[in-house]
């Protein structure tokens, strides 16, 4: 009979892991063997409040990956596992990730998963080079808004060329505008 309710607490835990790892735009795993609570819990800060850091039974958080669609991952589950489940900008979180291992050198990042697929260690140190999403979408804006503005340019020099050319005209006809011959009176 004790055995129900710990197959049930499992069954849940696979089901709360799987709905994470679904629900989450990337999902990154660590390995935090030595830290301590108190580092761990400076860790969860750096993350920012959309991403989650929770430590899995790697049995668990395993089958919970199968249960999502997610293939790739089953190497690195092994030896104390935390997986950071992103909720919005991925490239925010694995610099988190990434500067807290400077600090602290006992966590290890092993890989994840991003836009559905495994990535290794060195994805993710890549991901964590990339400039925030804000950041691309500014530039982005600049760049189109400098397009918009040559384009406007574009499309204006003619019409400002033909305006000095007929002033130039003007001028040379003597500064009065050119006048249409009179006809000269019916007999």
């Amino acid at each position: 009979m004790a055995d129900k309710p710990v197959r049930a607490d499992k069954a849940t835990a696979v089901a709360e892991l799987t709905e994470s790892f679904r629900g989450s735009s990337a999902t990154l795993l660590t390995e935090y063997r030595g830290l301590t609570v108190a580092q761990l819990k400076e860790l969860r800060r750096s993350l920012g409040r959309e991403t989650t850091y929770a430590v899995a039974k790697n049995t668990l958080a395993k089958r919970a990956a199968s249960d999502a669609g997610i293939t790739g991952l089953d190497e690195l589950f092994s030896g104390p596992t935390a997986l950071a489940f992103v909720g919005g900008d991925p490239v925010e979180a694995a610099k988190g990730l990434r500067e807290f291992a400077k600090a602290h050198p006992l966590l290890v990042i092993k890989g994840g998963v991003f836009e559905g697929r495994a990535i290794g260690a060195d994805e993710v140190r890549k991901l964590a080079d990339l400039e925030s999403r804000e950041v691309l979408l500014a530039k982005l804006a600049g760049a189109m808004k400098a397009n918009l503005s040559k384009a406007a340019a574009t499309l204006q020099a003619p019409l400002a060329q033909m305006a000095r050319l007929a002033a130039a005209l003007q001028d040379k006809q003597g500064g009065a505008p050119a006048e249409a011959p009179a006809e000269a009176p019916a007999e």
